[in-house]
């Protein structure tokens, strides 16, 4: 072991060997992991649907079976959380499906000799809005969209709209 100082007290534990710490990583910050892809991503763990299928499936039957109250919320409490889940990830799956789409397009304008054009952030959000009304008018339910809409619209109206008692 080095001598010490006589000068300032030892302390009680006295490092002879410095050991060397282990250096914590994050992999979703650290370059050593690679780039984040997120349709190699899916394509990796695509699998994991078909076991969350089996999971809700599960829960469904579980659900029919259980006579306990509490139990019983907190099972469909579990089944809402996979339902919205699942329609989440198939919202982004649309989205990126969209993205992908648009941005072959602008290759395909490119290898014509045309320049590039992209849309802006409210562009995209009118294409995707056109979009769901034409999947809600295919399904049938726009009407009822429109006037779910219409009552709050009218709703938040009302709110400034100066009342009986302030007069």
């Amino acid at each position: 072991p080095l001598e010490m100082s006589a000068k300032k007290p030892v302390p009680f534990l006295r490092q002879v060997v410095p050991v060397r710490k282990k250096v914590q990583r994050d992999p979703r910050f650290d370059d050593l992991s690679g780039e984040y892809k997120p349709e190699i991503f899916m394509k990796t763990y695509s699998f994991l649907d078909s076991i969350k299928k089996q999971e809700k499936e599960m829960v469904e039957k579980q659900l029919k079976k259980c006579r306990n109250m509490e139990e019983k919320e907190k099972l469909q409490r579990l089944l809402n959380r996979m339902t919205q889940q699942e329609k989440a990830q198939k919202k982004q799956q649309k989205l990126r499906e969209r993205e992908l789409s648009l941005k072959r397009q602008q290759r395909e304008l490119a290898k014509q000799g045309k320049r590039p054009f992209f849309l802006k952030k409210s562009e995209k959000r009118k294409l995707e809005l056109a979009e769901k009304y034409a999947e809600l008018k295919r399904s049938g339910k726009l009407e009822s969209f429109l006037n779910k809409k219409r009552k709050r619209n009218a709703i938040k109206d009302k709110r400034h709209l100066p009342s009986q008692k302030n007069l």
